[in-house]
């Protein structure tokens, strides 16, 4: 047995930081794939493919002509087609496999949230009376806002709405985090906003208008996820290193 195979499904910080931590040993041989979904993604520590596989049974057929010896999804918590296709290409091609998920936040004392399953459910729980929303679940789903005209809308995400929104009024932000405490005060005063939709990603980067919400007072709308395929789930990437050594034993990197 060569060296162990690691195809990495990511598009996170997290799948960034555990190929840059795989990429200085020599004990490995990683590979990063991503959706291709960010037009100008960030520079990365390890080789990359771009796009998707098309599917669980051809995501095997690559792990299996590939010889991959370990699938890691850690791709974004809300990733919910991707993952589930992993869970069954790792079965389907007998190798192990691990989900990389940071934790979800947890309610705060202040926090004004009310939980939904979807994008469209909270659009839906705004009411009928005009409200002036935050809708921060970037481009993907931002669509859904056009079933509601009432609502004032700012959408904020990396890469622009397209096609443009049929919404009369709207306002568009592109930006990319983290973000800090100060910045989304402001922009919540700015544009007058008094509740968000959001959805339980977790992590630091991105949770400062969180905070910002509960310092203002404001409602957040936030869309819970979805329960993860059942495979092994770690949440840091110093988890995900221990498991990976766990598995590639020094026995199996000898080929014994």
């Amino acid at each position: 047995m060569g060296r162990p195979r690691i195809l990495i499904l990511g598009g996170t910080s997290e799948a960034r930081l555990l190929a840059e931590a795989l990429a200085v040993r020599d004990d490995c041989d990683v590979l990063l794939s991503l959706a291709g979904r960010t037009e100008k993604p960030a520079a990365q520590p390890v080789p990359v493919r771009i796009g998707g596989f098309g599917g669980a049974a051809a995501l095997a057929d690559f792990l299996e002509i590939g010889e991959y010896g370990l699938l890691i999804d850690a791709t974004h918590p809300f990733a919910e087609r991707i993952s589930a296709n992993a869970a069954i290409a790792a079965e389907t091609a007998s190798i192990p496999a691990i989900a990389l998920r940071r934790p979800e936040w947890q309610r705060q004392p202040g926090d004004r949230w009310q939980e939904v399953k979807s994008i469209l459910a909270a659009i839906a729980a705004l009411g009928p009376s005009p409200r002036r929303v935050f809708l921060a679940t970037g481009r993907q789903g931002a669509h859904h806002a056009e079933s509601a005209p009432q609502h004032y809308y700012l959408i904020r995400s990396v890469d622009p709405v397209e096609p443009r929104l049929v919404l009369a009024n709207v306002d568009y932000v592109l930006d990319r985090g983290p973000f800090t405490l100060e910045r989304e005060c402001t922009l919540l005063k700015q544009h007058h906003i008094d509740v968000i939709i959001a959805k339980n990603s977790g992590g630091a980067a991105i949770y400062a208008k969180i905070e910002a919400a509960r310092l203002l007072g404001i409602e957040v709308m936030m869309v819970v996820r979805a329960s993860a395929p059942a495979v092994t789930v770690v949440e840091t990437v110093e988890a995900a290193l221990v498991a990976i050594d766990h598995l590639f034993s020094p026995a199996m990197k000898r080929g014994v």
